[in-house]
């Protein structure tokens, strides 16, 4: 039978664990001096930012209000105050909202495994990008990138099962992609997809000592030293598959032996050279995996237009931090629903009906599997007082 008794928003908050959430809360100390508002009407608050495209802390505030009936089934007492909310965001600390994050990915990425991959290889594919966030220098002075402009950078590992989320950093706007990337581990047999903006010939040795795999693209001013050439097909779009080793680690023994690969693009009619230390896969398959770094790209593009990323409700670095935290979540709450629903939904159509959905009482799985079709059939409460009469 389809649960129809409570409202979508508070079955997509059923996929977080209460009792996990609480011993995270403890864990950092989230409530400490709390009076009354709790961590998890804060993160319910917080998403409906998110999900409901709340603009300011008094439309979040007035939102839930207006609904306050239905408040109960989202495991809230009454609708946060905005002054509550705004000292709760400041001050309460991020890094509840960044290991609620973590919890929720491990659950999803079990599903999206069981979905399927694209590729035939078992190797955990992961590419590595980062995008500039722009915020008002004039309100966030904390922010300052250039002397006119202030910006954040994400730094973020998307998961191609499922193209979740998998681990972010937030950094000032001057941090290097490299400098970030040099403090990850990754999980040995991993293939980390990343562009030139990775370019360092030490932490590419250093993968390789590591047991993890990766796809890049090679500078034009490379100096290399061929090894030898592997055999091409004629008439491919790989014209060379070379095994290399850079001048400067010439001394470094095999590990440093790298393979480069020229790929005809027939889109954009040039070459691309790719760098990789995967010797045992097919050229082709390699280009393919790099084209696939695309997917982090689209990734950014729809983190910044579906949800509320590019202008905030807080303006100290704490609060910036929270809003972001919580749009991680409810991309890994949008992936998940859209991973699990036998509809073709597309992102953006999915976040928009959604939104005119939260509060509606219908079955969540029910919806999202056939959003179109009427629901249920309901007793209408006039006709059953009139019968009555």
């Amino acid at each position: 039978m389809t649960n129809v008794t409570r409202s979508i928003f508070s079955q997509i908050l059923e996929l977080f664990s209460r009792g996990e959430f609480e011993a995270l809360v403890r864990q950092h100390g989230a409530e400490r001096h709390a009076r009354g508002f709790l961590c998890w009407t804060q993160l319910v608050a917080m998403l409906f930012c998110q999900l409901g495209r709340a603009h300011s802390l008094r439309e979040i505030c007035y939102g839930l209000a207006a609904i306050e009936g239905k408040l109960s089934h989202l495991g809230v007492k009454k609708a946060p105050k905005r002054a509550t909310l705004s000292y709760a965001n400041e001050h309460r600390p991020w890094q509840l909202f960044q290991s609620v994050f973590q919890q929720l990915y491990q659950r999803c990425a079990g599903e999206a495994i069981v979905r399927g991959r694209k590729f035939s290889f078992k190797n955990k594919l992961i590419s590595m990008d980062s995008t500039m966030v722009q915020m008002s220098l004039s309100l966030c002075n904390w922010a300052k990138y250039t002397r006119a402009k202030g910006a954040i950078k994400l730094h973020l590992l998307l998961d191609h099962d499922g193209y979740l989320p998998q681990f972010a950093v937030l950094t000032d706007g001057q941090k290097s992609d490299i400098a970030v990337a040099l403090k990850i581990r990754f999980e040995p047999g991993t293939i980390v997809i990343f562009d030139r903006g990775y370019y360092r010939f030490g932490w590419w040795l250093r993968l390789t000592r590591e047991g993890v795999l990766f796809v890049s693209r090679l500078k034009d001013n490379a100096q290399y030293v061929v090894l030898r050439d592997n055999p091409v097909e004629s008439g491919s779009a790989i014209r060379k598959d070379q095994v290399i080793v850079m001048k400067a680690q010439q001394r470094s023994g095999t590990d440093a032996h790298f393979r480069r690969i020229e790929f005809w693009n027939e889109d954009t009619q040039e070459i691309l050279v790719f760098v990789t230390n995967h010797h045992q896969l097919p050229a082709q398959t390699i280009a393919d995996i790099y084209r696939e770094r695309w997917q982090i790209e689209l990734f950014f593009k729809s983190l910044k237009q579906l949800l509320k990323i590019k202008s905030f409700v807080g303006t100290s670095v704490n609060a910036v931090q929270i809003q972001i935290w919580t749009a991680l979540i409810a991309m890994l709450l949008l992936r998940y629903l859209k991973l699990r629903s036998t509809f073709g939904w597309s992102l953006s159509n999915l976040v928009a009906l959604l939104r005119q959905q939260l509060f509606v009482h219908r079955g969540l799985w029910t919806w999202l599997n056939a959003p179109f079709q009427p629901p249920e059939h309901l007793p209408d409460l006039q006709m059953t007082l009139l019968e009555g009469v």
